[in-house]
């Protein structure tokens, strides 16, 4: 006999808002050095070497333990791991905050990727085990995703506003209140979550993992401001080969660290990939339009940052709308098809704009934002809904690292279309450091008159043509949704998975 699975209360829903606090937070923490790199290479001097540390080794050591921690929580426990990770999280944030040396913040920044590894599997593994409701569960991950997107959308004005009026250690100091709650309220609220005979953990992978995802990432963050430098291609294709060897290694080992079997669930290899396109729509935007905003419409930092939040509005109904259409019948095949639809189409506006079109632009931005959103919620929803509930760190470790991906491809890809349009279009009389970027030319466009119109058209129409091939990609992810998901039913849980679920 099949019985509903028990529905969330009022305990599970104010755990809830304590696990948004550190997602809010870590996802704000991908943007929030924006405008605070000014005050930091003033104050601490680093070379150009450690301030690009500084910037990116959050990220890097993010994406390259996402899977690890993700395994590593499904064995040892979710909540714990949650724990432990907000309290390096907060300590890695104090020592930033007063760090006085390049050296030293570089090493705080990293302790955060670490952190951050540990948080994000955890809070959606945790929200798996608390809601097994479908319906309220599609409702949680609705705001899971709002809360993830607009923490992105948040940091960056966050961190102009403080350093506008404190000092750039202040960008840090807001994680402690958060961890310090989370620390507090977590091992009261949050149900202890793992696998119950998970066997031994294969710390070979760990290396083969991180190998297989750093020098991927790197390479397809270097590609769209320094170009296809051999180097950058070598890298790629290093990952590449460990990501073989990875793979190999997790299909032939008695106690892999991904288990093969979740792809063999009908509708989570469809799910990562698609969610690995809805992050390439999103960042591969943002690497345009962030450029658009200063420098072709000549907005400062904390003005664009101010203008750059206006898309976010419509984010909020976006994952609502599309689980109250899930939970009254429609196919989600459909809707996620919807969604890449409406993430086409904001592509589509944005290959409209001109050199002043800030209202498009920003419609475009929206547009696009709606359709990502109702895509990620729904995507999550299936891959968490289809996976073990003894493996939901596991599998939100795999979204995540597709995202990671998803969005350096994106910057990578759509960034050399618009690097290419852009050199092309640029007169050839233009000094050679005009025609490389758009930022370079307006250095020297006191120079040359005419030089930064010129280049501000040339760099719109890069917009325009990495926009076009933009809305193309999402509207073949639209037929590849409903192709592939079509039909696909969140699997419910059955009796015996709930022993994976330990109270405290």
């Amino acid at each position: 006999m099949t019985t509903n699975p028990p529905r969330a209360g009022r305990r599970e829903w104010t755990a809830l808002g304590v696990l948004m606090l550190p997602l809010l937070l870590v996802s704000m923490d991908v943007s929030v050095l924006y405008f605070a790199v000014p005050a930091i290479s003033a104050d601490l001097e680093p070379s150009g070497t450690q301030q690009l540390w500084i910037f990116d080794i959050y990220a890097f050591v993010l994406a390259g333990l996402l899977m690890t921690m993700g395994s590593i929580g499904d064995r040892v426990g979710h909540r714990r791991l949650l724990l432990v990770g907000a309290a390096a999280f907060g300590a890695a944030s104090l020592v930033a905050a007063f760090a006085n040396s390049a050296e030293t913040l570089i090493a705080a920044r990293a302790v955060l990727g670490v952190g951050g590894a540990t948080l994000m599997p955890s809070t959606m593994a945790l929200l798996r085990t608390m809601f097994t409701d479908p319906g309220q569960r599609a409702k949680a991950i609705g705001v899971w995703s709002g809360v993830m997107t607009a923490g992105i959308a948040l940091g960056s004005v966050m961190s102009g506003v403080l350093v506008e009026f404190f000092w750039w250690g202040s960008v840090f100091l807001v994680n402690l209140p958060a961890m310090a709650l989370l620390l507090a309220l977590g091992p009261v609220l949050l149900p202890e979550s793992r696998t119950p005979r998970a066997g031994r953990f294969d710390w070979v992978s760990v290396p083969l993992s991180m190998a297989a995802v750093l020098p991927v990432v790197y390479g397809l963050k270097e590609i769209p401001s320094e170009g296809w430098n051999v180097r950058y291609v070598v890298s790629i294709t290093v990952g590449l080969l460990f990501a073989t060897l990875f793979v190999h290694r997790q299909r032939t080992t008695a106690a892999p660290m991904i288990d093969p079997a979740l792809f063999r669930g009908r509708g989570f290899a469809p799910s990562v990939a698609l969610n690995l396109v809805s992050a390439f729509g999103i960042m591969g935007s943002a690497y345009f339009t962030t450029q658009y905003l200063q420098s072709v419409l000549g907005k400062s930092a904390l003005e664009a940052a101010l203008w750059a939040l206006l898309p976010s509005v419509p984010i909020g109904a976006a994952a609502p709308v599309a689980t109250a259409l899930v939970g009254r019948g429609v196919d989600r095949a459909h809707v996620v098809t919807a969604g890449f639809a409406i993430a086409s189409g904001g592509f589509a506006l944005l290959s409209l704009a001109g050199t002043d079109s800030l209202w498009l632009v920003l419609s475009a931005c929206a547009v696009l934002a709606v359709g990502a959103v109702v895509v990620m919620s729904q995507i999550m929803d299936l891959a968490l809904g289809t996976a073990p509930v003894e493996r939901a760190g596991t599998a939100s470790s795999l979204m995540e690292t597709g995202s990671e991906f998803g969005g350096a491809l994106g910057m990578a890809l759509l960034g050399s279309i618009g690097t290419a349009v852009y050199r092309h279009d640029m007169p050839d009389t233009a000094p050679g450091v005009a025609r490389e970027t758009l930022g370079g030319a307006l250095a020297v466009a006191d120079r040359v008159p005419g030089l930064a119109t010129a280049a501000r058209a040339a760099f719109t129409s890069g917009m325009q043509g990495a926009a076009i091939a933009g809305a193309v990609v999402l509207a073949g992810a639209a037929v590849l949704a409903a192709l592939t998901l079509r039909g696909v039913e969140v699997r419910e849980p059955a009796a015996g998975e709930e022993a994976a679920k330990v109270c405290a």
